[in-house]
């Protein structure tokens, strides 16, 4: 936990819309360093964030052994000890400080990369309201005294524009039929007892001519693919861009923990009839539901590790979910922190995350480096808030675009269990990545 309070200045400002905003103070103070968790209109995506000219960055690259490397667990300890605000991710390949091995690949995006902004601009989208938080009287008053002279209607600002981008001109690293021959490898595995579930990924993804404006590829994804948990941080040289529908932990000030796992997907329909017999056969289909009780059953275990004994729930259990292009089945699970512990105590327990790895998870993580051909990155990691008051919350990066240089990069996929169909899976990837694929286009 924090080690000091820290007396947090508040003042209210008119309502704005997040997305609006951020593309108004990004063109006056500038992009690198901004961060906005955006989330939707619906419950889970009610609160947003947006921070702007971050005061202090930090950043974790390379693997434990390599020269310079730093734990970025370690790193973000030091984060929760100062008792400041941060914004930013944690990319899966951290996860080779939990559970050091040689079979993690060496990702060219960061580890941990973080920012500090005071203030924060803190949106609720529910009762439309509006305001900065932080320590600093006088840049609170400068941002304050900004925002309020901008126009009243920022959604009629036009917002950056890029090429599209054809479906063709992607290069796919794991095409569909090389990722049916990889299911049938898990299967195999799993036949022999070697493991239960795996989270197998596709990847597919192109490098243009010019650097592209990341501002206005979220554009068009967060107009195509709204979700709860949607953001992006953009760091320099790298970005994320994200629709994510996943919560992967929150933790209260309280201890309170809460895990939202997602397992089962079936695409969305126009037709009314059509879209409720997709989303039947999802909630009654065996392969979905024990796929995501295995996942339940992988999460109560690591949250056991650092939540008191009896507090862990599932109060939802196979709940359908249903979002522009999909329907999921989610579960939630909850516990209570044990006293003295955090948020990156929570973390490392907890990482990476059950739903994008399998069970036996670290098996599953070294199974699957031998079939995935490139370093997932931020990918599958985090997009995250520690707050001061020890308050932290976190997406797991799915529906996400990972931009570095003219690089852009797509990730895709879905759990193997003993029952999974290989054409059946490598259709299911597609339902999820080509919404996105289409947003660019």
């Amino acid at each position: 936990m924090p080690s000091a309070a820290r007396r947090r200045l508040r003042h209210q400002l008119a309502w704005r819309d997040p997305w609006s905003l951020a593309l108004a103070l990004a063109e006056r103070c500038g992009r690198d360093g901004l961060v906005l968790l955006e989330g939707d209109d619906s419950p889970l995506g009610r609160r947003a964030l947006l921070g702007v000219e971050p005061l202090a960055v930090v950043r974790c690259d390379g693997l434990p052994g390599e020269a310079a490397a730093e734990d970025p667990f370690a790193r973000l300890a030091s984060l929760q000890a100062s008792g400041l605000p941060w914004l930013g991710w944690l990319g899966y390949e951290a996860g080779a400080w939990v559970e050091p091995a040689p079979h993690w690949q060496r990702s060219d995006m960061a580890s941990l990369w973080a920012a500090h902004h005071d203030p924060l601009v803190h949106f609720d989208r529910q009762q439309r309201l509006c305001w900065l938080e932080g320590q600093d009287g006088e840049r609170i008053a400068r941002l304050a005294a900004l925002i309020e002279g901008l126009p009243a209607d920022l959604a009629a600002a036009a917002e950056p524009r890029c090429p599209g981008i054809p479906l063709a001109a992607w290069h796919w690293h794991t095409p569909p039929q090389a990722y049916a021959a990889r299911v049938e490898q898990l299967l195999a595995w799993i036949a022999a007892g070697d493991l239960f579930q795996a989270n197998l990924t596709a990847c597919c993804e192109l490098t243009l001519a010019e650097r592209p404006d990341a501002l206005a590829l979220y554009g068009r994804l967060r107009r195509r693919c709204g979700a709860p948990f949607a953001g992006l941080a953009l760091a320099g040289p790298e970005a994320v861009l994200s629709a994510s529908p996943e919560r992967f932990l929150r933790l209260e000030a309280d201890g309170r923990v809460e895990t939202r796992p997602i397992k089962g997907t079936r695409p969305r329909h126009p037709a009314a009839d059509a879209d409720a017999a997709s989303a039947a056969a999802l909630v009654s289909d065996p392969k979905d539901r024990a796929e995501n009780v295995m996942i339940v059953d992988l999460l109560r275990n690591d949250l056991g590790r650092v939540c008191r004994s009896g507090s862990i729930q599932v109060p939802q259990l196979l709940g359908l979910e249903s979002y522009s292009h999909v329907h999921h089945l989610t579960s939630v699970v909850t516990g209570q922190l044990r006293p003295g512990l955090g948020a990156v105590e929570l973390l490392r327990a907890c990482w990476p995350g059950g739903s994008i790895t399998g069970a036996p998870k670290v098996r599953a993580c070294r199974r699957l480096s031998q079939l995935e051909p490139v370093p997932r990155g931020p990918y599958c990691g985090s997009l995250f808030h520690l707050a001061a008051d020890g308050h932290f919350d976190s997406s797991i990066l799915i529906r996400s675009l990972l931009l570095r240089g003219r690089r852009l990069r797509l990730h895709a996929g879905g759990g193997i269990v003993a029952d999974s169909d290989p054409a059946g899976e490598a259709v299911e990837m597609g339902w999820k990545i080509r919404p996105l694929l289409e947003a660019l286009a």
